[in-house]
């Protein structure tokens, strides 16, 4: 079984400060210590802001993967190599392209007939 994007950019965050909203509301801010495949994450020196808006601080936090509603990583993993795509596999078809062109030429100018 291959492992998608989204699990990819859980690990690049690891050793990163990230942001993780429960399903319950809860937000949880800290240092990506570990994460698994099912999205288990253990966060240290974390800020815990709940529903209520009271904020607690605690040294470690491990999150249920089950539970996440979301995560927000750091900007800069925006540039991380699973983000980079692979000219080589990546191959322009000029013909489909201009055939389309040439489809969406005759629409217009029938739509342009139709109105005059």
């Amino acid at each position: 079984m291959s492992v998608g994007i989204p699990i990819k950019l859980l690990h690049e965050g690891i050793g990163h400060t990230v942001s993780v909203e429960t399903k319950s509301g809860i937000l949880y801010r800290g240092t990506l210590l570990f994460a698994e495949d099912n999205m288990n994450c253990l966060l240290e020196n974390v800020s815990v802001v709940k529903k209520d808006g009271k904020q607690i601080l605690l040294e470690q936090v491990y999150i249920r993967g089950g539970s996440v509603s979301f995560m927000i990583f750091p900007d800069m993993l925006r540039y991380a190599p699973i983000f980079k795509i692979n000219k080589s596999k990546t191959k322009t078809n000029f013909a489909t392209i201009r055939r389309a062109m040439e489809v969406h030429a005759r629409i217009s100018s029938k739509n342009k007939d139709v109105k005059a």
